[in-house]
């Protein structure tokens, strides 16, 4: 079987992106594991799977899955990636598409730039929906773990996310701590976990260790969750630049029940995250 693919980055989160506009590629969860082997395979840390929509008014679906070969909900850079791969291979002229994936729908806008605006939707905060094992809803969570009990913010951006506020990122313990925070039982189908370093009232520091794949230059879900986070409690403005190791991303939240959402501001509620998406290069893969 010969596969076209394009190799694809948002600010260093990179991904595999192969259409299934007219037939239908099926991998095996050996087969993607292979693939994203930096040394052997491709290389990615997603592979984005595009594909027509079956609903009307949409114009994709698209699927994500990570380098272990498990489906994830959501991603955000993804997202972005997807936006430029369908406009690049000339799958639509449009520059607002809309996209099913399976968590809902997003919206996303081409920028004359080449930037990517996403609409992420409302963050879900419930416990049940995240999930998250607790008996109501908190801004704070407490967490027992192997270095103590820690405090972690909680929300889904289509996918789990847990967010610490740490003193510095740099010296922060992604590998240890956020190893097992992702598998750890309150988090019932496993969570991305983010450190985040306030910085100012417009600008937060961020490294993730995401699900299934660890440590990335990027998540764009994780950025949404942790400026989501800092909101709720109180850290930051609505508008946040947040640095990953990878690059920047400008991420704005406006609660329903603030001041300014509540004058009919249409993206109320909704996660709006901005930033770049990259083609790296084309090729073909023969398994």
């Amino acid at each position: 079987m010969n596969i076209s693919f394009t190799k694809m980055h948002g600010l260093g989160n990179d991904f595999m992106v192969i259409e299934q506009m007219s037939e239908d590629i099926a991998l095996s969860s050996h087969q993607i594991q292979t693939l994203s082997d930096r040394h052997t395979g491709i290389g990615f840390d997603q592979l984005l799977v595009v594909s027509p929509s079956s609903t009307p008014d949409i114009d994709f679906r698209y699927q994500i899955f990570n380098a272990n070969g498990g489906e994830v909900e959501q991603c955000g850079n993804g997202a972005r990636c997807f936006a430029r791969f369908v406009q690049e291979k000339k799958l639509t002229d449009k520059a607002v598409i809309v996209v099913e994936t399976n968590t809902g729908i997003i919206t996303l806008n081409v920028l004359a730039n080449g930037n990517v605006i996403v609409d992420m939707g409302p963050p879900i905060v419930e416990p049940q929906h995240i999930p998250l094992i607790a008996e109501q809803r908190q801004i704070r969570y407490t967490v027992a773990t192997s270095q103590g009990d820690i405090t972690l913010g909680a929300i889904s951006m289509g996918n789990p996310h847990g967010v610490l506020v740490v003193d510095d990122v740099e010296t922060a313990p992604v590998e240890t701590l956020g190893a097992e925070l992702e598998r750890h039982p309150i988090f019932p189908n496993r969570a991305n976990i983010g450190f985040m370093q306030i910085v100012s009232r417009d600008h937060i520091r961020l490294r993730v260790f995401e699900r299934g794949v660890g440590e990335t230059q990027a998540c764009g879900t994780g950025a949404c969750a942790a400026t989501v986070v800092a909101i709720q409690q109180g850290l930051v403005d609505n508008r946040v630049t947040v640095s990953l190791p990878g690059g920047d991303l400008t991420i704005e939240w406006l609660p329903a029940d603030s001041d300014i959402a509540t004058h009919n501001n249409k993206n109320a509620d909704h996660v709006m995250m901005t930033g770049p998406a990259t083609t790296v290069y084309e090729g073909t893969i023969t398994l």
